[in-house]
């Protein structure tokens, strides 16, 4: 990880983890992996789901767009952000941060793109100051992914035409005047069409729930939070956990969500204390509180 100035001064670089210990994969080749891992038929494409309620004794029906439904003796609500089940266990809704990203690639580096690989390095970047931030990192094939971070009120970015790639590039490089050309070109120098990205957590505390017989939660819909690099990680060990206590107590699922939750409830309440906060990231006193939290790590 190396933190930049805007100047592409570099302020701080930590060599990356040789051990072994935070190894990464990127998200399509794990989906891939995990899909190849079922028999097939396990997942069933098309059936965007419509709607859940409650039938008694545990069960519940899911209905789907395409009016079809399916009962169940246990549900898991393993549908993101905005899911369909989260509101049978609790009523939070996600909110606004304050903050968005607007997403994009530029392929091949090393040869198309040599300055911004420099910039990069060989693992990952950011320049943060109050309010804005860049991030990139590198992928595979020498690939290299970038996130513009702003701290903007939403009606600020319906104020871009997203569908005009160009335009909408050039009103977000503006909130970086000043900025080094080799860091502003991580975004005007994008291959793909820039993606507005609005963050969103749910609030306070409501990352917990009484148990409700028949159902529960896991990733982004039992515990969404702004960004802090465990959320994806978080969810496949909800998932692994979940199927672990299931296997505990064969013929007693509520035993089985029971203690899963419990543990669930105290891991996502450690693993958001521990991670870098959004809004620390992109406060008045940015870069320097977050380098200084790392170089004393």
């Amino acid at each position: 990880m190396r933190f930049l100035d805007r100047d592409g001064n570099l302020l701080l670089d930590m060599p990356d983890d040789d051990t072994g210990g935070n190894p990464e994969v990127q998200r399509g080749e794990l989906r891939q992996m995990l899909l190849d891992s079922l028999p097939a038929g396990t997942v069933r494409w098309g059936h965007k789901v419509s709607g859940v309620r409650a039938l008694g004794d545990g069960r519940h029906e899911v209905s789907f767009a395409d009016g079809g439904t399916v009962g169940t003796s246990l549900l898991v609500g393993a549908d993101g952000a905005w899911s369909r089940v989260r509101p049978l266990l609790f009523g939070a809704t996600p909110e606004y941060t304050g903050i968005s990203f607007i997403e994009t690639h530029l392929f091949d580096a090393d040869s198309r793109h040599p300055a911004g690989a420099k910039t990069v390095g060989g693992g990952a970047m950011m320049v943060l100051e109050p309010g804005r931030g860049n991030l990139a990192h590198r992928e595979r094939v020498g690939n290299l992914h970038t996130w513009v971070m702003l701290a903007r009120q939403q009606d600020w970015f319906a104020g871009i035409d997203f569908t005009d790639p160009v335009a909408a590039t050039a009103r977000i490089v503006r909130e970086f005047d000043g900025w080094a050309p080799e860091l502003t070109a991580l975004v005007t120098d994008g291959e793909t069409a820039p993606v507005l990205r609005t963050i969103y957590a749910l609030p306070g505390e409501s990352h917990r729930w009484d148990r409700t017989p028949g159902v529960t939660l896991l990733g982004d819909a039992a515990h969404l939070t702004a960004p802090n690099g465990e959320g994806a990680n978080l969810a496949m060990y909800d998932g692994a956990e979940l199927g672990k206590a299931i296997a505990a107590y064969p013929g007693d699922i509520e035993t089985a969500l029971t203690e899963y939750e419990r543990a669930m409830f105290v891991r996502t309440a450690a693993a958001n204390a521990e991670g870098p906060d959004l809004h620390d990231m992109l406060s008045d006193d940015a870069p320097g509180n977050l380098i200084n939290g790392f170089a004393g790590s």
